[in-house]
């Protein structure tokens, strides 16, 4: 019974640390590819009109900006609504995604 029981964890072992393995080459090509995709989107955007880019840039940051206020100040009575509450789910989830890629772009050999 010792043995089987030692076979089995060791098998369990194995194919979690494979299964490791392979979400970890997905989610490092997945931030590789998203990775490309922005810097794509910014020459594009760039080459069409570095004017407009750079409004949008502003606007962007002033969007994340109120967003990131809007998350770490103290919270008011009642719920956020409204562009408050929209801001803040942008600014955390740009965070997460900053967070997505640097964990796991920063070792991929992107060209």
């Amino acid at each position: 019974m010792g043995v089987r029981r030692a076979a089995k964890g060791v098998g369990d072992f194995l194919v979690e640390t494979l299964g490791e393995a392979v979400a970890e080459v997905i989610l490092s090509l997945l931030a590789c590819a998203l990775l490309g995709c922005l810097a794509l989107i910014a020459y594009l955007s760039w080459s069409l009109s570095p004017r407009f880019t750079i409004a949008g840039a502003g606007l962007l940051s002033l969007l994340l900006a109120h967003g990131a206020w809007q998350t770490f100040r103290t919270p008011a009575k009642g719920r956020r609504r409204g562009p408050a509450a929209l801001t803040a789910v942008g600014f955390t989830v740009t965070a997460m995604t900053a967070l997505f890629l640097l964990l796991y772009s920063t070792g991929c050999d992107c060209p």
